[in-house]
C-alpha cells in the first residue's frame, strides 16, 4: 500500500498526538538505554480497549491469522491486521515512530550500524516496500488459560525498525491473570537477564526488537534481547502489537 500524506486530522486524532506529546519521552528513553523497555503509562480508556478487542472476530479486518502451536512459537494465537488498518492503530503508529527514530538514529551511530532511519514513518514504509517488504504488520495477540508466547524477535525481513511497542487491552486480575511479558537480555560472555514487565489495561510497553547498546570497559558492544509473554494462568489476555516495519 503507497504511503500516503493527511491534510486533516479528526478531533480523536488530535486527542491522540496530543496524548503522545505528553508521554514523558525523556523517562521512556533512558528506560529504552538501561532495560531496552519502557512503559507509557495509559494511552487508551477501556472503550478504546474494548473496541479494538472486538475486531478479532472480523476475519475482514485481518490478512491473516497464526496458531502459534502449529509453528512452534507457543500456544495462542494471532492475527495480522490488512489495509487500512484501525484506529487507533493507523494514528498512533506515525506518531510513536516520529519519538523514536531519533533513539534508533543514536542506538545504530553508537554500535556503529549504517542504517539511518527517515523522520517519518511514510518515508521509512517506503523504503520498507522498495525493499519488497508490503504486507502490514499490526497485529491482535489472543492468550486464553495455558497459553503462552516462546522468546522471539519480530523482524520480517532484512529491513527492520528497532523498536516496537505492545498494548495491553485487556485487565489484569479482572479478565485473565499470569502472562507477564518478558524481555531477556543475552549478554556476552554472561548469564541471561530477564526482565518482567507489568502492564495495566490502555498502558504500552515500547521495547527493542533485536538489541540495544551497552557501554563498555573498551567501548559499547551489543545485547541481544527476545521478547515473550508467560504462561496465561486464567482468563482470556488480548494485546495489540505495533511493529513500524513492513513484512515481505
Amino acid at each position: 500500500m503507497p504511503a500516503t500524506n493527511r491534510q486533516s486530522m479528526s478531533s480523536d486524532e488530535q486527542d491522540l498526538e496530543s496524548m503522545v506529546s505528553a508521554l514523558d519521552w525523556a523517562g521512556i528513553e533512558a528506560e529504552l538505554d538501561a532495560y531496552g523497555v519502557g512503559l507509557t503509562g495509559r494511552m487508551l480508556d477501556a472503550e478504546a480497549c474494548a473496541a479494538l478487542r472486538g475486531l478479532y472476530g472480523e476475519p475482514a479486518r485481518f490478512r491473516s491469522r497464526i496458531v502459534m502451536e502449529r509453528h512452534g512459537f507457543g500456544r495462542g494465537e494471532y492475527q495480522y491486521f490488512a489495509h487500512p488498518l484501525p484506529g487507533p492503530i493507523a494514528d498512533l503508529r506515525p506518531l510513536i515512530y516520529a519519538r523514536l527514530a531519533p533513539i534508533a538514529n543514536r542506538w545504530n551511530e553508537t554500535l556503529g550500524i549504517a542504517q539511518r532511519y527517515p523522520a517519518s514513518l511514510d518515508a521509512f514504509l517506503a523504503l520498507c516496500h522498495a525493499a519488497g517488504q508490503q504486507r502490514p504488520t499490526p497485529l491482535l495477540l489472543k492468550y486464553e488459560a495455558g497459553d503462552y508466547n516462546c522468546l522471539h524477535q519480530d523482524l520480517y525481513g532484512d529491513l527492520f525498525f528497532p523498536f516496537q511497542m505492545v498494548i495491553l487491552l485487556s485487565q489484569p486480575g479482572r479478565d485473565f491473570t499470569g502472562g507477564e511479558f518478558t524481555l531477556v537480555g543475552q549478554r556476552p560472555r554472561m548469564q541471561s537477564r530477564p526482565e518482567v514487565v507489568p502492564l495495566a489495561q490502555g498502558e504500552a510497553a515500547i521495547f527493542a526488537v533485536q538489541h540495544r547498546p551497552v557501554a563498555g570497559t573498551r567501548g559499547s558492544y551489543r545485547v541481544n534481547l527476545r521478547h515473550g509473554v508467560s504462561r496465561i494462568r486464567s482468563g482470556e489476555r488480548f494485546t495489540a502489537g505495533l511493529i513500524f516495519h513492513d513484512a515481505r
